[in-house]
């Protein structure tokens, strides 16, 4: 069996990759806290930064995924910026000294980002090809991320930055938040509601990174569907998978004070984003959920 490695594999992403792989791949994840394996799945403790016994488990592999980095939602405090960046840049910096010390080097490794990395523009979604980036935590977050990642070369390895935009799953992630406020009647757009949001449903994640695999792509791809919407929408959208007419719409100041109370930072939800995913349809990637109104059907059933 081929062995797939995949570091923060106890998190939302992981969990589905986890799945999907153990089916017919070896896998190891890479988790901070003790877990039960199961078939065709072992799981191997790390602490994301340093070198230790784990390491010895890229060997040989087919594929390592990295996954790994405190989670952006958050209050961006001084505290939590330092933490989103640092664990970030860290766990990618450990990953490659792991696999510098590999006989035999993995075939292909996978590095998250964030396609908020690109400077945002309404009416003019961005490709894997634009080089104008924005000028935000977010950003600069994603960039010393890749510039950290792209900091190990190697000739015999496909390099692959995942630049992901928000992932929809029915039980982890943004879309459970904010489906139940759709169900609640709190529906409505957010902010302005102009802002762009670019998404992808999980399964089509998954057979994104499995499509990959079996390819020749390498460097930056987004992950997102070919179709990003504005925030009202996609908040239109959602309502209307859920059987309501009407949803009470969220001005930028409630957001703000919300934000508080949920600990959570504002700029998650008023930031626009909006990619296209160029490097999957130029290779031939098929979208199941290519709309979201597809993606919805499936998500609110």
């Amino acid at each position: 069996m081929k062995k797939i490695v995949i570091a923060a594999a106890n998190g939302f992403i992981g969990q589905h990759l986890v799945n999907h792989f153990s089916k017919d791949h070896e896998v190891i994840g890479l988790v901070r806290r003790p877990m039960k394996g199961g078939e065709n799945m072992r799981y191997v403790l790390w602490d994301g930064k340093n070198l230790d016994e784990w390491q010895s488990e890229l060997e040989g592999a087919e594929v390592v995924i990295n996954l790994a980095g405190k989670s952006i939602n958050c209050r961006h405090t001084d505290e939590n910026k330092k933490g989103i960046l640092q664990s970030r840049i860290e766990s990618t910096q450990a990953i490659g000294q792991a696999i510098d010390l590999c006989k035999t080097k993995p075939k292909i490794w996978m590095n998250a980002s964030g396609a908020s990395i690109y400077a945002y523009d309404e009416n003019k979604p961005n490709s894997e090809q634009d080089t104008d980036f924005a000028d935000s935590f977010i950003a600069h977050v994603s960039k010393e991320w890749e510039d950290a990642f792209y900091a190990f070369t190697y000739s015999d390895l496909r390099q692959v930055a995942l630049r992901t935009t928000v992932v929809l799953g029915k039980e982890d992630g943004a879309f459970p938040v904010m489906n139940r406020l759709a169900k609640l009647w709190l529906g409505g757009k957010q902010g302005s509601g102009k802002q762009m949001m670019s998404w992808i449903h999980i399964d089509d994640y998954v057979s994104a990174i499995d499509h990959i695999i079996g390819t020749e792509v390498n460097g930056n791809v987004n992950l997102g569907a070919p179709n990003p919407l504005s925030n009202a929408d996609f908040m239109g959208a959602l309502r209307k998978a859920n059987g309501r007419s009407f949803g009470f719409p969220t001005p930028e100041f409630a957001l703000k004070i919300g934000a508080r109370f949920l600990n959570t930072e504002p700029s998650l939800v008023l930031d626009g984003m909006n990619v296209v995913p160029k490097v999957l349809l130029d290779s031939n990637f098929n979208f199941q959920f290519p709309s979201i109104e597809k993606a919805l059907e499936n998500l609110t059933k």
